[in-house]
């Protein structure tokens, strides 16, 4: 369901909206605000943010089950939330369910569960929280909280960050702990501080093994569900948990900033050959690995790793084939384009694209493009 408005697309990130349904299902959330907003079952309704104002509690004991606002966007996102669903459907630790998201991505899978639950739905950037919650919840969010919105609930806010903190802060921990090789990762349930990211107290965590042949896709699948499952836990005990954090050691940080499409570059002249595989496996679903031919941007696609000589190398015996990473070559018994990196080992290709192409094999690769040049010049750069 989309949402409409007349005010223009300048000015919808100011507006939250919510059904008919979750209106009657959240009357308290929106009580406060008599006079200010209107809601039906025909459709949704919208409201600037300026009107939206936090009401604190007045003096309840805070205890199970929790009045919950969730903030998310996108996959993996989505399945503490539906966990969070559950809870509530089922009489179980969630008592009241918010969601807090934003529309800047087209694509909103959490949005579009809110919606399709007839859950409140709140569209970001706010300046108080819309309503009288517990406990925030954060998973793959993106944005700061200010401290204000922190301190607004009562057991502040607690988010669902998919590596084992300190290692990988940042927006793209999958991405570099498979760029990297680590051979594991893991999930991390921390306290949300003001001004920075990843940075608060561990509440809980659990470890995943990373496999060598595991994409980021396939590892955010994985870890979305641990997320699910260690805040499940988290929220089970949620005081205990709370007082059980500890802060995040101050050795073995490292850093994992968002992911541009320079990184698909391959370094011929710097990258072993799993190096270029890790590198294929962590952008899986983002981009394709890149490289240059005699200046013409081109795109390497199914890569595996390869282990044996240059052809080339068996039959001239020319050793100057092993310090020429970028070589090139076309292996026509097993169809694959085959690379020589810098460790002087293989990685091979199954399908290459040109601008203004379909994906060819490469030996169509070979016949338009490398039998122009002599074997001197069978260079990736």
């Amino acid at each position: 369901m989309k949402l409409r408005t007349p005010l223009g697309r300048k000015f919808i990130y100011k507006l939250y909206y919510v059904t008919g349904a979750a209106y009657e299902n959240n009357a308290d959330i929106f009580a406060r605000n008599t006079g200010l907003l209107k809601c039906s079952r025909r459709g949704l309704r919208t409201l600037t943010s300026t009107h939206l104002t936090h009401v604190t509690s007045n003096n309840k004991e805070l205890g199970k089950p929790w009045r919950v606002l969730f903030f998310g966007t996108d996959d993996f996102s989505l399945p503490s939330l539906k966990m969070l669903f559950r809870e509530l459907q089922d009489g179980g630790f969630v008592k009241q369910l918010a969601v807090v998201t934003s529309l800047k991505a087209k694509k909103n899978p959490v949005r579009d569960f809110a919606v399709a639950a007839e859950l409140a739905a709140f569209n970001w950037p706010f300046h108080a929280v819309p309503g009288d919650f517990d406990v925030g919840l954060v998973s793959s969010f993106g944005h700061l909280i200010s401290k204000s919105i922190i301190e607004s609930f009562p057991l502040g806010i607690l988010n669902v960050h998919a590596s084992l903190l300190p290692r990988w802060r940042g927006a793209a921990p999958i991405f570099y702990a498979i760029l990297n090789g680590d051979s594991e990762t893991g999930v991390t349930i921390m306290q949300v501080k003001a001004h920075k990211f990843d940075v608060g107290n561990i509440v809980l965590q659990e470890r995943c093994p990373i496999t060598p042949t595991d994409t980021a896709p396939m590892l955010k699948v994985r870890l979305a569900e641990l997320g699910a499952k260690l805040l499940q836990e988290t929220l089970k005990d949620l005081p205990h948990c709370l007082h059980k954090s500890v802060p995040q050691p101050d050795f073995g940080i490292t850093y994992a900033p968002r992911v541009t499409s320079s990184l698909a570059a391959i370094k011929w002249q710097d990258m072993a050959a799993v190096q270029v595989y890790n590198l294929h496996r962590a952008l899986t679903g983002l981009y394709s690995l890149s490289t240059t031919w005699h200046g013409l941007p081109i795109k390497l696609l199914e890569p595996s790793l390869e282990i044996g000589t240059s052809k080339q190398e068996q039959q001239t015996g020319n050793s100057w084939l092993l310090n020429r990473p970028g070589y090139v070559e076309l292996d026509h018994k097993s169809r694959v384009l085959r690379v020589l990196c810098a460790d002087t080992k293989w990685i091979s290709f199954r399908a290459i694209v040109v601008p203004g192409k379909k994906p060819m094999s490469p030996k169509d690769f070979y016949n338009g493009y490398m039998s122009k040049h002599s074997v001197t010049e069978w260079t990736f750069t």
